[in-house]
């Protein structure tokens, strides 16, 4: 039998949201002032930046399924989608705010 999922699941995933639609909106600040300055890493990070979001969904919709399939909580399957997608957006948001070399 599935447990009863608590208020703190709930605000565990609404935290985990919220922190990855801010890394996710300073990742996309720091690349857009990167191409209009040059910097940090040019064109290979406009690859980047469309490359690695199908993989990332991927394992997010993977996880999810994994959980829902194991009958965890909905707050459970939310955070077991996002942990995928707050490893990538927390990476690049270390990668881009290192200073140039």
């Amino acid at each position: 039998m599935a447990r009863i999922p608590t208020i703190f699941d709930w605000w565990g995933a609404a935290m985990q949201t919220a922190l990855v639609a801010a890394e996710a909106q300073t990742v996309i600040a720091l690349r857009l002032w990167g191409m209009a300055a040059d910097w940090h890493g040019g064109a290979g990070e406009r690859e980047r930046m469309i490359a690695e979001k199908a993989p990332v969904f991927a394992r997010a919709a993977g996880a999810a399924m994994t959980a829902a399939l194991a009958l965890q909580p909905p707050p459970l399957v939310a955070l077991a989608a996002l942990r995928p997608i707050r490893a990538r957006t927390r990476a690049n948001l270390r990668r881009l705010s290192r200073p140039s070399r």
